[in-house]
């Protein structure tokens, strides 16, 4: 089994704000941990247009240690 990836969820909602999606943005801050797994979320991230793949290195987090 792999280890679970996380990404920051102010990198998330700073993605949403800049293409001025401000209440999705919201959304995703009231109801999200700081640490979003990719894994269980990767629909909704897919719905709400994040590329993890065009993040930078630094902005998911392998594991939660």
């Amino acid at each position: 089994m792999t280890a679970p990836a996380y990404v920051d969820k102010a990198r998330v909602t700073a993605d949403l704000r800049f293409r001025q999606l401000h209440s999705r943005a919201d959304w995703v801050d009231r109801e999200f941990p700081e640490l979003i797994d990719t894994d269980k979320n990767a629909s909704l991230l897919q719905m709400l247009g994040i590329d993890l793949d065009a993040m930078a290195p630094g902005d998911a987090a392998a594991s939660r240690s």
